[in-house]
């Protein structure tokens, strides 16, 4: 396969990318719903909810993959939306969970950080790169399968090659100790299929953040805590 097929096949517009986000916010909130309030017996929903993840991880990744974003100043915009949202969410977050991991808002935030200083370039600040990775990725949820899965999309959507598409496969793959199945892998045709369709949805900045903490503070009041 050819990298200008890999581009053509993969490419997203931005209604596309939207719809992806409501889709991971739709599952999420099965997810949550099925975890904290019916003790997760819908093994269908826990496998759906398996693909939120790498779902939210390739929107992130794909906005912060354009041309210019780092110039732009994107990286710093969100890691200050991402940080002030997760701090929001981390007292329900508690209440469900504990106090580790640090809620998915922290594990992008890292993402997004480790990208931010990959893109500066030079041996410091990929060496401050990889200690974030390796540190960083024992406190935040779902740990370093997460990150690799949203780097691997940042690389792909970057500079599309068979070599970066098999590498974020993989990535994925390495999901399957944490989820105990591969269902993660099912984003990834679903993205596919999203780059295949234009959908004229608007953009809604702001929906993903206010949700995240909105919807875990409602299950929080219903749930007893840990």
């Amino acid at each position: 396969m050819k990298t200008g097929s890999l581009v053509s096949d993969w490419s997203i517009s931005n209604g596309s990318l939207e719809a992806l986000k409501w889709v991971g916010l739709l599952l999420m909130t099965g997810d949550h719903v099925n975890k904290y309030m019916l003790h997760e017996s819908s093994p269908t929903l826990y496998a759906l909810g398996r693909m939120v993840m790498p779902l939210f991880g390739f929107v992130l990744m794909a906005h912060l993959a354009r041309p210019g974003a780092r110039e732009r100043g994107v990286h710093l915009r969100v890691m200050g939306r991402l940080a002030i949202f997760a701090l929001l969410a981390t007292p329900a977050f508690v209440h469900l969970v504990g106090w580790w991991p640090l809620n998915i808002l922290a594990t992008l935030l890292l993402a997004t950080l480790i990208t931010w200083l990959l893109e500066q370039g030079g041996l410091a600040a990929r060496s401050l790169a990889a200690v974030a990775f390796l540190i960083g990725g024992a406190a935040v949820e779902f740990w370093w399968p997460a990150l690799l899965c949203c780097l691997g999309a940042w690389a792909f959507v970057r500079r599309p090659s068979v070599r970066r598409l098999l590498l974020w496969v993989l990535a994925t793959v390495s999901f399957f100790p944490i989820n105990g199945n591969f269902a993660a892998l099912a984003a990834l045709p679903l993205i596919w299929a999203a780059g295949k369709v234009e959908v004229p949805l608007p953009r809604h900045r702001w929906i993903f953040y206010v949700f995240y903490p909105a919807h875990l503070s409602l299950i929080a009041l219903w749930v007893p805590p840990m």
